[in-house]
């Protein structure tokens, strides 16, 4: 694990976290290992699996599989218990794991999933989170915080607008290189705003 935040035996009392997002931590997990059943409460947590298949069990009952293009959030609320594995016994599963701190406090825990068309997010910012309940397009988080994704062709560029005054912009670069305001990120670099 990478961890972009301090986390677990990582620490440094300058990063640790970003406004409301907590963790920010690059996976990598071999074939058929994982991470036993473990409590979280009172915390928002999304998976966004890069390469192979996660594979989910938690206290409410949840199990499943998610793979590339697919997005997981878990409101963990008064409390839950989950545990994650490689879904594969021959292939590394890559995902990255983010917390962010909630807005309501000790709300039932929830749990849920969605598949976004990779083609959605070529040359454009496309929304996958945010504080919008009944918008069935993107996956609801319990704070003011949006995600987006973007795969952006080289010499290609675009604007991002924020959501409101009060808003931080923390961007991560997964693959490549981007420019921003003459500032170079490369691959897995991070920027706060």
């Amino acid at each position: 694990s990478y961890h972009t935040f301090s986390f677990a035996n990582y620490y440094d009392e300058s990063r640790v976290n970003f406004g409301l997002l907590r963790v920010l931590n690059d996976d990598k997990v071999a074939p058929a290992r994982g991470f036993g059943a473990h409590p979280h409460d009172n915390m928002e947590i999304i998976s966004i699996p890069l390469k192979g298949a996660l594979e989910h069990k938690d206290s409410m009952g949840n199990t499943g599989v998610i793979r590339a293009n697919d997005i997981q959030i878990m409101s963990a609320g008064t409390g839950i218990t989950h545990a994650e594995y490689n879904h594969s016994s021959t292939e590394e599963v890559n995902f990255l794991q983010i917390w962010v701190f909630p807005k309501e406090r000790n709300i039932k825990p929830r749990y849920d999933q969605k598949t976004f068309d990779s083609e959605q997010k070529k040359n454009q910012i496309l929304r996958i989170i945010s504080p919008e309940k009944d918008n069935p397009n993107i996956l609801w988080i319990n704070q003011d915080a949006w995600f987006s994704l973007s795969n952006i062709d080289g010499g290609k560029e675009l604007d991002y607008k924020f959501n409101s005054g009060k808003s931080g912009l923390y961007l991560f670069v997964i693959e490549g290189k981007v420019e921003i305001d003459c500032e170079t990120l490369n691959r897995r670099d991070g920027l706060g705003i």
